[in-house]
């Protein structure tokens, strides 16, 4: 059954254009002139490319249903990621390209939320933010604390972030997965 695009929330998913997409960001715009209209950025599922478009607010799309299971992330191996069913102790390899640079952020053990449709793999949610160890940072700097500079931090995974000076090699720190940002020290 069809359903309006502006019922549509982040993470959803519908078919469009006879494929697969998950909704990613979506903006509500009210232009000075003309209808309003929601501007949105969507994932195709088969290949991974992000679409910018328009739809009015009476339009519809046919939703895709997901089906979302709890699981974990064991390693990784040259061509996917290896996450094990929470509930069925089941292994299922997700392929790099439905996480994409966010894997810099998989650690071990780290609670997933996968979700497949037709057991086929499209999309896997992140928790919102995770421990890192930092494994090189530069030095601090003497006198660098009286301003507000950040420095580039390498973390476990290869994740880049930008932290505060007194930030150093082998602390774990909190980092957003959803803006790579510095949350605090753990």
């Amino acid at each position: 059954m069809a359903q309006k695009v502006s019922d549509f929330k982040r993470g959803m998913g519908a078919w469009w254009k006879d494929d697969m997409y998950i909704f990613g960001e979506m903006h509500h715009v009210k232009p000075g002139k003309g209808p309003a209209y929601l501007q949105c950025k969507m994932k195709k599922v088969s290949d991974g490319s992000v679409v910018s478009t328009r739809f009015r607010n009476d339009d519809t799309l046919e939703p895709i249903h997901f089906d979302r299971k709890p699981m974990e992330y064991l390693y990784s191996d040259g061509k996917s990621h290896v996450m094990m069913d929470t509930e069925t102790y089941d292994q299922t390899e997700v392929p790099h390209s439905a996480l994409g640079d966010r894997a810099a952020y998989l650690t071990e053990n780290c609670s997933l939320m996968v979700c497949f449709v037709e057991e086929k793999v499209i999309s896997v949610e992140l928790p919102n933010t995770v421990e890192l160890v930092v494994e090189d940072v530069p030095p601090n700097v003497k006198g660098a604390t009286a301003t507000n500079q950040l420095k580039d931090a390498v973390c476990e995974g290869g994740a880049k972030v930008k932290v505060p000076p007194f930030v150093e090699n082998g602390q774990r720190i909190e980092v957003d997965t959803r803006t790579g940002d510095y949350v605090g020290r753990v």
